[in-house]
């Protein structure tokens, strides 16, 4: 009976991106819609590669960029990330994934933050400031479930809460992210879709917007794998709903499941353009480790972003 309403479930996400494009115009729709920060991805690991994560997903991070991929993590797993954007801007993540002998399946938690230092107040007449300072944020708390229906086919889904504040004004709504993970079995070749921040229109400040949904397609494979060292490349497809259709490459050179080193490279972004990251792995016991990553990522005349993770497996 789980499984049935679980499946049921998955139908919809196939069925999701003709919902959500169905009145896509033909133009870029930049900046015209709600929660942009749920865009911004988390993961020093995934932004190191490109952000060609949606086959790769796993542990605590994959309740963000497909939540299919939790399954993979047999243990616990807290994840804490934070992201350095330009502008002065903040971005929080922590994530656990977990199972229990109670439910079947994998389950997570998670909440977002976007910060930012207190604004000084303009106006038409008083460009300068007003002396008065006003706050702006986001926030998301997510509630995570996936479950493996055959030995190679795996599917998840999140549900989100999400506050979005500016001065004396605030909304809350939900969206919901679906993903599935398919394993080949040839080279460890994996085939992830994800549909992301799936929701009904906001209505801030009696101006109805749009969630910014986003549908994608990955493809992984182990390209090199002897001895102590590996090598992951990845690839994947992206049709946001207020922009145009992007690619993102990426790869990763593993030692000794120890030292990691990434590069990729977002195609066809505003932006965003090349990335590289490294990461360690360091095992604390015979059933936990802990690990560590950075990424770069270059966005053009905008700056760079930061991104670090520390992930603890038990």
């Amino acid at each position: 009976m789980f499984r049935k309403v679980f499946l049921r479930l998955v139908v919809v996400m196939m069925l999701a991106p003709g919902i959500a494009y169905g009145g896509t115009k033909p133009f870029e729709k930049v900046g015209t819609f709600a929660a942009p920060f749920l865009k911004i991805g988390v993961s020093a690991r995934a932004a190191g590669m490109g952000s060609a994560y949606t086959a790769v997903a796993d542990g605590a991070t994959a309740i963000y960029w497909n939540p299919a991929g939790m399954v993979a993590q047999t243990r616990t797993q807290v994840t804490l990330n934070s992201v350095i954007w330009p502008a002065d801007i903040d971005i929080y993540f922590v994530g656990a994934t977990f199972t229990t002998p109670y439910l079947p399946g994998t389950w997570g938690i998670s909440a977002r933050a976007l910060t930012m230092d207190p604004q000084l107040e303009r106006t038409i007449y008083m460009p300068n400031g007003t002396n008065r300072y006003f706050d702006a944020g986001d926030m998301s708390f997510g509630l995570s479930y996936a479950m493996w229906f055959t030995d190679r086919f795996s599917a998840g889904i999140t549900g989100h809460f999400i506050h979005m504040g500016l001065a004396d004004k605030s909304v809350q709504t939900m969206a919901f992210d679906f993903g599935l993970i398919y394993r080949i079995g040839i080279q460890g070749m994996k085939l992830g879709m994800m549909i992301q921040s799936l929701g009904s229109e906001v209505d801030f400040d009696d101006r109805a917007s749009k969630m910014p949904t986003l549908f994608k397609v990955g493809l992984s494979m182990d390209a090199y794998r002897r001895g102590a060292h590996a090598l992951l490349v990845s690839g994947e497809f992206a049709h946001p709903s207020d922009n145009k259709e992007r690619m993102n490459v990426g790869l990763e050179y593993g030692f000794n499941k120890f030292f990691f080193l990434r590069s990729g490279y977002n195609i066809g972004y505003d932006t965003q353009g090349l990335a590289w990251g490294v990461g360690f792995n360091f095992d604390t016991s015979q059933t936990s480790d802990i690990g560590f990553d950075y990424a770069w990522e270059d966005l053009s005349y905008l700056g760079q972003a930061h991104r670090f993770t520390l992930n603890f497996s038990y």
